[in-house]
């Protein structure tokens, strides 16, 4: 049985409390910590801005990211895979089938 762990994180000043697997807790505090400095360099850019309208801004970044990162990963996938394909290609055509 995996020990759960109750935690505190701070977001944007506020406190959310969480319940963890133990084994991550330095993830958790870690996406925290760089979730308020995204936040906060956001901040100096646009210091007029309502928290709400940061944390949009910041959500929409964080996604966008993801997305590119996700693409990404697929296309390396596949082209993992065409390299695969070569070699079995090469083998044929060199008899090692």
């Amino acid at each position: 049985m995996k020990e759960k762990l109750p935690i505190n994180i701070k977001i944007e000043g506020r406190q959310y409390p969480v319940v963890i697997d133990r084994k991550d807790e330095e993830k958790y505090r870690k996406a925290a910590g760089q979730l308020n400095e995204v936040i906060s360099k956001y901040r100096g850019i646009y210091p007029d801005e309502d928290s709400q309208n940061i944390l949009a801004m910041v959500s929409f970044g964080i996604m966008l990211k993801s997305l590119e990162l996700s693409e990404n990963a697929d296309r390396a996938l596949f082209i993992d895979e065409l390299k695969n394909l070569n070699d079995d290609i090469a083998d044929f055509l060199e008899g090692k089938w």
